[in-house]
């Protein structure tokens, strides 16, 4: 209203827009929609925040995808065993761990990588009741700390890594936090620090009883009497560390833990340039395109890993403890797996080697590179009852790919600034002086934008004849939307959905009553709170002619929402093609 003043939390409506079309052509076949059995898998927590993300994204296509967290240890030994249908492991069969070989099973297998992401060392750190957000740690200093060499946050070593902190830094215990079970992303850190710190490593594992030289161990060594802290599980190490009471704490961890499911800090890691680096998806995209592929289609680990060049990269932009992960996949019906099994999981893998590499980085992952996406892909054509779909990754939208091959996200990562360089200059500031400075920002209002993602014109099937006989039905997917949240203060928001009605042929019409939904979150990307709306059913007398809620969520970032449309037309309906706008809003 002129006049009044501006309201700091003022009623925002963004609009955008779907057309529906149905075609009703009787006489036409229906399409059939693909029949899924369910299947399981145990494994990684490494990459669990992905597969679950995933498991719930595929849904929508009928899919019962089961994943539990387990441990890469116990994923591998699952799967040996004939107990699940797939696995997932950061580490492949054959590695030797304390003296003991980890046997590759009798059942015939694969590796499909799965996702890349940066092994991060979260931390619980405040100085005068404040918490430390800046934080720089070289590989040495890390490995020190993992092996009980340094045991204050004060030690000189850190204060050297920290110029900015060092007259600051408390002394207060350092409590390293570390895997209770079997894990990928011990063997991975185990194995950086027995590559890069053997003397170090070993001696620790001499400590703790183990035999030397300790090389990788996905189970981590104690000293009798030390302060190490163990918990069980990616989500039970960032978990402890996150608590208020758990101040001097520190972890390694997948960085997707500290930035999206804790939301608390990593140290940035000194690499072999002399740039400290945090693990974002450019920064791994970076460093991985050092990793050494197994491109031997004919040997047992092909596209494993080998890490050392990564490790030793002198790109400045570069985290040095990048890594894949992989699924481990059947190519035999052998240990209960049918074909009926294969048809599911074959779906499955090509949908998180193609869509699910998508939005990856808001889950603090890095996307696989276009070579062992193609790679997966032939891989997942080894699966028994696989229905074989001639991909064109180009339509996978995947942010590493180009037109000339390149990773457009190792190609676009910005250098690091002059002040994250060993030596450079002191840039933060809590650094020590005598002066003092006047800072001033401005929190901008933000905005709150809902858009389409992908093509705003849904095609429904032909409707067919329901089995009742009281009406003829249609089903489809909306096409997903994504809202955006960049307003300070955890507003909130709540998108929804508002069709008109359809209307045909020499003006016939189909009620807008008649469409119903059951909406999905497709990505939860970063929004801290986030739920879809209720499912509206057939028969409410209302349908989706008035608004319904698609999807409510508190705080800045951005998400996908979809819905399964459901359409249910009076059997009387004149044949044709019938089209609504469904209007789609978020206030």
């Amino acid at each position: 209203m002129p006049g009044s003043p501006p309201a700091p939390f003022a009623r925002l409506t963004v609009v955008s827009a779907l057309s529906l079309l149905a075609a009703l052509l009787f006489g036409a076949t229906p399409a059939v929609a693909a029949t899924y059995v369910p299947i399981s898998g145990v494994g990684s927590t490494w990459s669990q925040n992905a597969l679950d993300q995933w498991q719930a994204n595929v849904r929508q296509y009928g899919m019962s995808v089961s994943y539990a967290g387990t441990g890469s240890s116990d994923g591998r030994d699952q799967f040996r065993n004939g107990t699940v249908d797939y696995a997932v492991s950061e580490i492949p069969y054959g590695v030797e761990d304390s003296s003991v070989v980890d046997s590759p099973p009798s059942r015939r297998y694969a590796y499909v990588p799965n996702v890349a992401g940066g092994t991060s060392f979260m931390y619980n750190l405040t100085i005068g009741g404040k918490r430390v957000d800046n934080l720089r740690l070289s590989g040495e200093v890390i490995a020190r700390i993992f092996t009980g060499r340094i045991k204050v946050w004060n030690d000189p070593a850190i204060k050297a890594d920290n110029p900015a902190l060092a007259s600051v830094l408390p002394a207060r215990p350092v409590v390293p936090v570390v895997r209770s079970d079997g894990s990928g992303t011990t063997a991975q850190f185990s194995t950086w620090m027995s590559k890069q710190y053997p003397s170090l490593w070993d001696d620790y594992c001499g400590r703790a009883g183990r035999s030397t030289p300790c090389g990788t161990t996905s189970n981590y060594p104690k000293v009798p009497g030390g302060t190490f802290v163990s918990q069980f599980g990616s989500n039970g190490v960032s978990g402890y560390v996150a608590q208020t009471r758990n101040v001097g704490t520190i972890t390694y961890v997948e960085y997707s833990y500290a930035v999206y499911t804790t939301r608390f800090p990593v140290a940035k890691v000194l690499n072999k340039a002399g740039y400290y680096v945090e693990p974002t998806a450019r920064s791994v995209a970076v460093a991985l395109q050092k990793a050494r592929i197994n491109e031997d289609s004919s040997s047992p680990g092909y596209l494993t890993q080998n890490l050392d060049d990564v490790y030793d990269t002198t790109d400045p932009r570069a985290y040095p403890l990048s890594s894949y992960s992989y699924m481990i996949v059947p190519t035999g019906l052998q240990s209960n797996f049918t074909a009926q099994k294969g048809k599911t999981l074959g779906a499955f893998a090509y949908y998180f080697l193609c869509q699910g590499q998508q939005h990856v980085d808001r889950l603090g992952y890095s996307p696989l590179p276009v070579n062992l996406v193609q790679a997966g892909l032939d891989q997942v054509r080894r699966i028994p009852g696989v229905d074989v779909q001639n991909i064109d990754i180009k339509s996978c939208h995947n942010p590493t790919f180009s037109t000339d091959g390149s990773n457009t996200l190792a190609t676009t990562a910005p250098y690091p600034s002059a002040c994250d360089r060993v030596g450079g200059p002191v840039c933060d500031g809590t650094a020590p002086g005598g002066g003092r400075q006047s800072i001033t920002t401005t929190l901008e209002p933000g905005a709150l934008l809902i858009s389409v993602e992908g093509n705003p014109h849904v095609e429904l099937p032909s409707p067919v004849l329901d089995p009742s006989g009281e009406f003829l039905h249609t089903s489809g997917q909306m096409t997903p939307v994504t809202v955006t949240d960049t307003r300070p203060g955890n507003i909130g928001w709540t998108a929804s959905g508002q069709v008109g009605d359809f209307t045909g042929p020499a003006g016939s019409v189909i009620d807008g009553s008649s469409l119903t939904w059951a909406p999905t979150i497709v990505d939860r990307g970063n929004v801290p709170s986030l739920r879809p709306g209720a499912p509206v059913v057939r028969g409410d007398g209302y349908g989706l002619k008035e608004p319904r809620t698609l999807a409510t969520g508190i705080g800045p970032g951005t998400a996908d929402a979809g819905a399964g449309l459901d359409l249910d037309a009076p059997t009387s309906t004149p044949p044709g093609t019938y089209t609504a706008v469904l209007t789609l809003t978020v206030i």
